[in-house]
This record gives structure tokens, C-alpha cells and sequence, in this order.
């Protein structure tokens, strides 16, 4: 049996916690590292080298892999912060590429800055003209999430002069060409699968209308990018752009840290998204709403949320990090209806459903007790659908928007010192070492 006891040290942040192993009745201390917010850290990095034990945490949920400056989120008290800004604030008050910016440098840009950014990103935005090629190897009906895996992992093969993670200045190269060219590789992806023509991008658009036109515009006639369409983009890519340490993140930093190039992180995170566990929570909303069908049946479905012997779950309440109201849900909630009012309500009666069943979960006692409050998953596929996008395309459209967190957290990972190579260990459970029998002498 091991006991852990705390301690305290001197207040220079050198407190620690004392380890008994009753087993060989030693004990020893582990120091406890304390951060800018949040609960404080153990140092288990000298554990099995000085003492020879593992910490056992399947799913890493009480592991701090490791040290970072970008995103902070407190699940209890429904916070999220981006390089200490508060998400509903830079949703509401600046765009996609200023929070790109914040993401990948720290702070917020200048007039100056933030125009030289946007023309970095806007002038790497074109494709190799051979990737168009590239589209005509997977067949039609490939979904875009393999598509998407797929282009974004050859990158590398057109882009050699910025694979040299040692060298900051291709790291930064990289970087702008992957948050300028994902919106290009994800509407040709679209574009692909509807058998329309690849439109190229242009210059004279910001970032989200430019992905727009990309993947609605047609040879044939003029698309006109409605504003209201484009800043509820704008705040979607926002508030998906950065999410701490979640699965695909951590996709990416583990892939990093083998010193692989970042075409082949970023191609690893989107693969780690496209699991439903992680990116495809809205369209899984949208399934729901659709089942329940018409408000008269949410009722029913609540009573079958509630049955622990009924598999049907309500999709898009509750997270597994926000323990209170999902920061990003009212600024969701707000350009739901700012999108079905410009484009005739036509999803209105599919809001109506979505406003019906928040209100009667939220003043039902089973979801109060448990907090399960609406995420940004349930507002999302409905604006999503609202502006023409397919299912298939939600997760892709989350990619996009979490390039720029995997590039800022991978970029960080890179100029950390301590960071090793990830090698998570295990509790091995299967036979001891054991001789080889001939087959022969197998009965």
C-alpha cells in the first residue's frame, strides 16, 4: 500500500507531497509544481527512476503531459481562456485570424501585425497546382475526412524547404502554410465529393469568406457571401480553434515529439479528430433532433435519456470537461439565431425543437443535479446545416478551425526544453516470461 501525505515547504512554491510504501515501509517526497491557474501538479518525473513505480492513469485524465502557456480551462466554473482572454470576449470582439495571431504568438497583434499576418496567410492560401491531381486518387464517394487526412499528410512531399523543425524560420513558414491552405484542401475536399469544379481562392477576401466561396461558388454565376453567414463562421472557427489538451492535441504533440515534420502531426491530429468521440459530437445532435423529430416527442425522449437500460442518449448536453455551462454554447446560441433569421428561418422549426428540449432539460431535477447543460455541439450542426454544409463536412469544418491550436501547441512543444519523446508506460497484466513448447509437443 502507498500513502500519499501533503507537505509544505517554503513558500517559493517548494511544497511537496510525502509517499509511504508501506510494502517496503519507505517513504519519500515528490515535489508539487503549482501553475498560474488551476489545481496544483505532482512530479512524478523522477518516480521510477529513483523509486521504481509507475503512476497508472488509463485515458492520462489526471496527467499533466506537459507544460503550457496557451489555453487554460476551468470545467467546474465553465471557463475558457485563450492566452488568458476569455473566449465569449474574443468571439464577440475580434476574428478568426486576430485570434490566430493570439493563439500562435502569445499576444494580441498590433494594426501593424495583424495586417502582415493576414498577408502571410492570404498569399499561402493557393495549392501546389499537382495536389489537384492528387484529389483524382480517391474515389468519389471517399469522405472528406479521409481526404482531408490524406492531402494534408503529402503536404510534405511539396513542401520541403519548411520541414526542418530545428530552423524557427521554416517552423514559422510552416505554420502559415497550413492554418492559409487547410480552407483550400477541405473545399476541394467538398467540391470533390459533389463532382463541381475546384475553386481556386482569392486574394481579395478575408479568411472565412474565402472559404466560403471556395467550397459554394460555381463557374456559372456569382456568389454572394452573406456577412451574418460569415461571421457566425468567423466565431465558429473561434471557439473551436484551442481546446487545451484534448485527444487530437495530443495527437499532434506526441506525433511531434518523434521529431516528425508538422504536415504529418497535423495529418495525425486530423485523423484523432475524425473519431465520433471527439469531432463528431454535432452532427450527432443533429441526428437527435431529427429523430425526436417534432416537440410534442421530447417528453418521451427525456424519460428515455433518464432509462439506464435505454441506449438513447441526449446528445449535446453535458461535456467531460465542462462541469458548468459551456462557455462557448451562449455565443453559439446567439448566432444560431442570427444565421436562421438572415436565411429565412428556414431550420426554424428544427431551432424550435432545439430551444424546446434545452428548456425542459435544463428545469428537469436528473440534468440539473447533474449539470448536464447545453455544449457548443448542440447549437453548431444546427447552423452548420443551415448554410448548406453536409454532415460529412462538420468534423472537417472543425479541423480547420483546430489547425491553428495544434500549430500554436506544437510549435510549443518544439521550443521546450524538457519535452521527450512520448513514451507512456503500462501495467503489464499478461503472463509471466514463460519457455517456448514445439509444436509437436502442443496438445
Amino acid at each position: 500500500m502507498v500513502e500519499v501525505t501533503p507537505t509544505t515547504g517554503a513558500p517559493e512554491r517548494r511544497s511537496s507531497v510525502t509517499v509511504k510504501d508501506n510494502t517496503s515501509d519507505t517513504s519519500w517526497e515528490l515535489p508539487v509544481l503549482e501553475g498560474t491557474l488551476g489545481p496544483r501538479v505532482i512530479d512524478v518525473r523522477k518516480l521510477y527512476t529513483e523509486h521504481g513505480l509507475f503512476t497508472y492513469d488509463p485515458g492520462f485524465t489526471s496527467t499533466g503531459s506537459c507544460e503550457s502557456k496557451i489555453t487554460f480551462i476551468d470545467g467546474e466554473e465553465g471557463v475558457l481562456l485563450y492566452r488568458g482572454y476569455p473566449i465569449q470576449d474574443l468571439a464577440e470582439h475580434a476574428d478568426f485570424m486576430e485570434v490566430s495571431y493570439l493563439l500562435l504568438h502569445g499576444e494580441l497583434p498590433t494594426p501593424e501585425q495583424k495586417t502582415k499576418f493576414v498577408r502571410d496567410i492570404t498569399y499561402h492560401t493557393m495549392l501546389h497546382e499537382q495536389i489537384h491531381i492528387f484529389y483524382r486518387g480517391f474515389r468519389r464517394d471517399a469522405h472528406p475526412m479521409a481526404v482531408l487526412v490524406g492531402v494534408v499528410g503529402a503536404l510534405s512531399a511539396f513542401y520541403h524547404d519548411s520541414t526542418d523543425i530545428s530552423d524557427a524560420r521554416q517552423r514559422l513558414i510552416a505554420s502559415h502554410r497550413l492554418i492559409a491552405k487547410i480552407p483550400t484542401i477541405a473545399a476541394m475536399a467538398y467540391k470533390y465529393s459533389v463532382g463541381q469544379p475546384f475553386t481556386y481562392p482569392r486574394n481579395d477576401l478575408n479568411y472565412v469568406e474565402n472559404f466560403l466561396h471556395m467550397t459554394f461558388a460555381v463557374p456559372t454565376e456569382e456568389y454572394k457571401i452573406d456577412p451574418v453567414v460569415a461571421r457566425a463562421m468567423d466565431r465558429i472557427f473561434i471557439l473551436h480553434a484551442d481546446h487545451e489538451q484534448n485527444a487530437s492535441t495530443s495527437t499532434v504533440r506526441i506525433a511531434g515529439s518523434s521529431g516528425a515534420n508538422p504536415f504529418a502531426c497535423i495529418a495525425a491530429g486530423i485523423a484523432s479528430l475524425w473519431g465520433p468521440a471527439h469531432g463528431g459530437a454535432n452532427e450527432a445532435v443533429l441526428n437527435m433532433l431529427q429523430e425526436i423529430g417534432h416537440k410534442d416527442r421530447i417528453p418521451e425522449f427525456i424519460k428515455r435519456a433518464k432509462d439506464k437500460d435505454d441506449p438513447f442518449r441526449l446528445m449535446g448536453f453535458g461535456h467531460r470537461v465542462y462541469k458548468n455551462y459551456d462557455p462557448r454554447a451562449a455565443v453559439m446560441r446567439k448566432s444560431t439565431h442570427e444565421v436562421l433569421d438572415a436565411l429565412d428561418s428556414r431550420n426554424e422549426p428544427l431551432l424550435e425543437l432545439a430551444m424546446e428540449l434545452e428548456r425542459i432539460a435544463l428545469e428537469d431535477e436528473y440534468f440539473v443535479e447533474r449539470k448536464l447543460y447545453p455544449n457548443v455541439d448542440f447549437y453548431s450542426g444546427i447552423i452548420l446545416q443551415a448554410i448548406g454544409f453536409p454532415t460529412s463536412m462538420f468534423t472537417v469544418l472543425f479541423a480547420v478551425a483546430r489547425t491553428v491550436g495544434w500549430i500554436a501547441q506544437w510549435n510549443e512543444m518544439i521550443e521546450d526544453p524538457s519535452q521527450r519523446i512520448g513514451r507512456p508506460r503500462q501495467l503489464y497484466t499478461g503472463h509471466p516470461q514463460r519457455d517456448y513448447v514445439p509444436m509437436d509437443r502442443r496438445g
